[in-house]
């Protein structure tokens, strides 16, 4: 079974997107660290540049708020970056995508 970092970069390359993960594991704190507290992956395509926030399609709302309630959510939004959550459902090949730009 992929996890939804796996998915989302599959999902993006295929729609032709320079993609790159983001979040890496804190050895000390024993914990996964995203950059600026919310961005798993980096994609970048035709002048455009996108953070994902990569999860299961059931916490999706609770990502969502995360995201919103960050205080890292304005300055990315000022430098005009799109903000998605992906949220992936068992068995779909689809996403869930919410823009929270």
């Amino acid at each position: 079974m992929r996890s939804p970092t796996e998915k989302s970069l599959a999902y993006l390359r295929d729609r032709g997107y320079a993609v790159d993960i983001t979040e890496h594991w804190n050895f000390f704190a024993k914990r996964r660290v995203d950059l600026w507290g919310f961005v798993d992956i980096l994609a970048l395509k035709d002048g455009e540049t996108l953070a994902v926030q990569c999860t299961s399609d059931s916490n999706v709302s609770a990502r969502v708020k995360k995201i919103a309630d960050h205080e890292n959510i304005g300055p990315v939004r000022k430098a005009g970056w799109k903000v998605i959550v992906m949220g992936w459902k068992a068995g779909r090949k689809e996403p869930r995508i919410v823009d929270v730009s």
